[in-house]
C-alpha cells in the first residue's frame, strides 16, 4: 500500500544570502546617484505566457487584456527556486529574455539594494503566511536609464498546504518614479526656499546699517534659480545710489550710479508701478524698452527682475537680479523674488533710518563736545568720548578742558540726566554757561554754584553731575569742587593710583542757591588726575565701589615714554582705560573720559608768580588764597617769609573787596637779583577810585589796623594810580642765606 509523503511545513524559502520570495522584474543594483551593480543579465526566452497548473487553462481573454493594459506576469516555482515569466515582464526588468535558470537569487540581484531588503522581506512574509504581497522597486536599465516596476503575487499551497508557487503580475511604474522624484525635486526646493526665506529674514534683521543690508543681500544664494548678478539701489532724489552690487564689474556698474530715472527705463517702470517687473531674454527687453537697451548690452545679462522695494508705501529703492540665459520665471520663482524684495525694503528702510539718527547723533555730538582741547603750557591732556551700544548713541555725558586767567587751566567732567537729544541740547547750554563762568576768573565754588542756578533756572525738569577743577599750572595745585558726581582718580609718580576725595554737593539744577566747598590737593611733575561719567564705573551687573577698583587698577600700572614717533604715554594710559570699559554692545550709558598730567614749571623750577582774581565779597576766597600763597613760597624756597606775607596779604585783599564795588586782581611776584637777596612783592589791584586812609584805631577796635600792620612790617609798600582804580603793593626781603642757615 502506497504512502502518501510526509507532510512538511513550510521551510525557509531559497531565496538567496541576501533575500528570499520570488519576482521577476528584476534591475542591477545601483542607487538614483550613480553606481550600478550586478549588469543586467541577458536570457533566452522560454515561455510567452503561463501554462496552468493543475488541469486549469488559461482564458483566451487574459492575454489580450495583459497586453493592452502593459501587464506581465510571472510563476515562481519556490521549491525549485525557478522563475518564469512572459516577454512583457522580462522587458520591465531591463532583461533581453527569461530562462529557467533565473533564480531568486539572480532576481534580486538585479534589484537597487535599497529596495531588495524591502522586497525579500515583503516575500518571505507571504510565503510563511500564504498569503499575497506587493512592492515597488527600481532597476537600471543596460542605457543607464533609471526604470521602476510594480508587482502583486499570492503563494499557493500543494496539497498538503505547504508554499509551493508564487504567481502574480507586473507592470511598468517608471512614469509614477518621475513622477516621484519631480515630487521629491519640488518638495525639496520649497523647503529649501522656505529655509531660504527664513535665513533671509534672521540675516536682514540682523543687519544694523544700509551698509550692512547691502552686503547681505548680495551674498544671498538663490535657491533654485542662482543669479549671474545681484543690485541694490536706493532712491536718493529722483536718481538711483548704488549700495552694494555682486556679478557685475565695476566699469559696468558706473553708468548706472545715481542715474537719473528717465520713463522708457525698466527700473522707472517698476518704481512708478512698484510692481515687480520680469524679462526673460534680450529680445523682450529690447521689444519693451529699445531706449534703455543699449546701456545693457555689455552686461552680459539675458534676464532680469526688477523689484521695487516698498516701505510705508512709499519706494525707496530697487533690487535687480540678473542672470546669464533666457529665463521665464515661474509662479514660485516669481513669488520669492517678490517676497525678497519686500524682506529687502523693511530692512533698508530700518537701516536707513538707523544711519539717519547715529548720522544725527554724531553732528549734535561733535557740536556739543569740544573739537579741539586747548594746549596750555605746563600740562598734558587727553580725552575720550564712548557712546552706548544702544539708541542714538548720544547723551548729556561731556568734558571741557577751559584756559583761565594766569596761565592756569580748568577741568569739566559731567553727566545730564537721560540719554537723548534733551539731554545732549541740555548739555550744551550747560556746558557753555559753565566754561564761560570760569573763562571770566571765578573760583571754582562760584563756578558751580552758578552752573547750578544756570540749570534750575532753564527749568527743563533735568539734574546734572558735575566736577570742577581748576589747577594751578605754576605749582601743580588743584581746586577742584564735586557737585553729586564721581571723585576723581590720580595717578601718582611711582605708577601707583588712588581715589582722591573731594567734598560732594547736591547735583546741579537741584537748587537755585546751592552752595559748594572745594577741595584743595596737590600734584607733583609727571602726576595725573583722571576724571570720568560713572557709564565707565557703574551698571546693572558692576556696582559702583567695584568699578572705581576697576579704575584704579587700569590708571596704575607702569606707561611706556614718549619716544620718536611714539604716542605721548597719556594717550596709552586714555587707551588702556577705554579698552577696560565694557564692549560696546553691552554698554548702557555713555563714557566721557579726561586726564590731566602736571607737567611741572619749564626747567624743573616752579614759576615765581602766583595771580588769582578774588570775588566781590567773597571773603571765602581769603582763605584759600592764604593756602596758595603758603604753598607757593614754600616752593619759592623763601618759607620765611610764609607768616609775614600771609598776614599783610590777607590784610590788602580783605580790604579790597569789602569796601570796593568790584572783584580784585592779587598778584605774588618773586624776584632773584644776583648778589642780592630775594624779595617777594605783593600786589592788589582793584577799580575803586578811593584811596586808603592810615587810621589809628582805640584798644577795643576790631578794624583799622592793616595799614599800621603793612607799615610796620613790609620793608616797602605803597598805593599807585591806574587807569581805573588803584594798585596797592608791599615788598619783603628774605634774609641772606647765611642768616637764614
Amino acid at each position: 500500500m502506497a504512502t502518501e509523503p510526509e507532510p512538511q511545513g513550510p521551510a525557509r524559502l531559497p531565496l538567496g544570502p541576501q533575500a528570499q520570495g520570488g519576482r521577476r522584474a528584476g534591475t542591477r543594483g545601483s542607487s538614483p546617484m550613480g553606481g550600478l551593480g550586478a549588469p543586467p543579465v541577458a536570457l533566452p526566452t522560454t515561455v510567452q505566457s503561463l501554462p496552468g497548473r493543475g488541469g486549469d487553462s488559461t482564458p483566451e481573454w487574459l492575454e489580450p487584456a495583459m497586453a493592452a493594459n502593459g501587464i506581465g506576469s510571472f510563476d515562481w516555482d519556490i521549491r525549485r527556486d525557478l522563475i518564469e515569466a512572459d516577454q512583457r515582464a522580462c522587458g520591465f526588468m531591463g532583461v533581453r529574455g527569461c530562462a529557467p535558470e533565473l533564480s531568486s537569487e539572480d532576481f534580486l540581484a538585479l534589484l537597487h539594494p535599497e529596495d531588495a531588503p524591502v522586497v525579500r522581506r515583503r516575500v518571505e512574509r507571504a510565503v510563511a503566511e500564504l498569503g499575497q504581497c506587493g512592492a515597488y522597486y527600481r532597476t537600471v536599465f543596460p542605457g543607464g536609464e533609471l526604470h521602476a516596476v510594480r508587482f502583486r503575487g499570492r503563494v499557493l499551497a500543494d496539497a498538503f498546504g505547504r508554499p509551493s508557487r508564487m504567481v502574480g503580475f507586473l507592470w511598468d511604474a517608471t512614469a509614477e518614479l518621475h513622477k516621484r522624484e519631480d515630487a521629491g525635486r519640488q518638495a525639496a526646493l520649497r523647503e529649501d526656499r522656505s529655509r531660504f526665506i527664513k535665513e533671509a529674514a534672521r540675516a536682514l534683521s540682523e543687519a544694523v546699517t544700509v551698509r550692512d543690508v547691502a552686503r547681505v543681500f548680495t551674498e544671498l544664494p538663490l535657491p533654485g534659480l542662482p543669479p549671474d548678478g545681484l543690485v541694490l539701489a536706493a532712491m536718493e532724489a529722483g536718481r538711483l545710489r548704488i549700495l552694494g552690487a555682486s556679478g557685475y564689474r565695476s566699469e559696468h556698474m558706473l553708468p548706472f550710479d545715481r542715474m537719473p530715472l528717465e520713463p522708457f527705463q525698466p527700473a522707472a517702470e517698476a518704481i512708478r508701478s512698484r510692481l515687480p517687473l520680469f524679462l526673460a531674454s534680450q529680445d523682450e527687453y529690447r521689444e519693451r524698452f529699445p531706449q534703455a537697451w543699449p546701456k545693457v548690452i555689455g552686461t552680459g545679462r539675458s534676464a532680469w527682475a526688477y523689484l521695487p522695494l516698498v516701505a510705508s508705501g512709499r519706494t525707496i529703492g530697487l533690487c535687480l537680479v540678473s542672470f546669464d540665459d533666457s529665463r521665464e520665471l515661474d509662479a514660485d520663482e516669481r513669488t520669492l523674488l517678490s517676497t525678497l524684495g519686500g524682506l529687502v525694503a523693511q530692512s533698508l528702510a530700518r537701516a536707513r533710518l538707523h544711519d539717519a539718527e547715529h548720522e544725527l547723533a554724531a553732528g549734535l555730538q561733535r557740536v556739543m563736545l569740544p573739537r579741539n582741547v586747548p594746549a596750555v603750557p605746563g600740562v598734558t591732556t587727553a580725552v575720550r568720548y564712548l557712546p552706548a551700544g544702544s539708541g542714538l548713541q548720544i547723551g548729556g555725558d561731556w568734558y571741557d578742558v577751559v584756559p583761565l586767567p594766569g596761565g592756569h587751566v580748568g577741568l569739566v567732567i559731567g553727566d545730564v540726566q537721560g540719554h537723548d537729544v534733551h539731554a545732549a541740547g541740555i548739555m550744551g547750554q550747560l556746558r557753555i554757561a559753565l566754561r564761560a563762568y570760569a573763562a571770566e576768573g571765578h573760583p571754582p565754588a562760584a563756578v558751580m554754584a552758578r552752573a547750578s542756578r544756570f540749570l534750575a533756572d532753564l527749568d527743563t525738569d533735568h539734574f546734572a553731575t558735575c566736577t570742577y577743577a581748576e589747577v594751578n599750572v605754576d605749582y601743580g595745585v588743584v581746586y577742584a569742587v564735586r557737585a553729586g558726581h564721581l571723585d576723581p582718580v590720580v595717578r601718582r609718580a611711582d605708577g601707583t593710583s588712588t581715589v582722591q576725595s573731594v567734598v560732594g554737593g547736591l547735583p546741579l539744577g537741584i537748587g537755585a542757591d546751592q552752595e559748594y566747598q572745594v577741595t584743595r590737593f596737590s600734584l607733583d611733575p609727571g602726576e595725573t588726575v583722571v576724571l570720568c561719567t560713572d557709564g565707565l564705573v557703574e551698571s546693572r551687573g558692576l556696582d559702583l565701589d567695584t568699578g572705581m577698583a576697576r579704575l584704579c587698577e587700569s590708571v596704575a600700572g607702569e606707561l611706556g615714554s614718549a619716544g620718536d614717533g611714539a604716542s605721548d604715554p597719556i594717550e596709552e594710559l586714555a587707551d588702556r582705560i577705554a579698552a577696560r570699559a565694557a564692549d560696546p554692545a553691552e554698554r548702557e550709558d555713555d563714557i566721557a573720559l579726561l586726564l590731566l598730567r602736571w607737567d611741572g614749571p619749564e626747567g624743573g623750577l616752579a614759576a615765581q608768580q602766583l595771580r588769582r582774581r578774588i570775588g566781590q565779597a567773597d571773603l571765602a576766597r581769603v582763605a584759600e588764597l592764604r593756602g596758595e600763597l603758603r604753598d607757593a613760597l614754600r616752593r619759592w624756597g623763601v618759607p620765611e617769609l610764609i607768616d609775614t606775607a600771609e598776614l599783610l596779604a590777607s590784610e590788602l585783599v580783605t580790604n579790597a573787596i569789602r569796601h570796593t564795588d568790584r572783584d580784585a586782581m592779587f598778584t605774588a611776584r618773586l624776584y632773584r637779583e644776583d648778589g642780592r637777596e630775594p624779595r617777594l612783592r605783593i600786589e592788589v589791584e582793584d577799580e575803586s577810585d578811593l584811596w586808603p586812609k592810615r587810621r589809628t584805631p582805640g584798644e577795643q577796635a576790631s578794624s583799622g589796623r592793616g595799614l599800621m600792620l603793612v607799615e610796620a612790617l613790609a620793608d616797602a609798600w605803597g598805593v599807585e594810580p591806574r587807569g581805573s582804580g588803584k594798585r596797592m603793593w608791599f615788598e619783603l626781603s628774605a634774609p641772606p642765606v647765611a642768616e637764614a642757615a
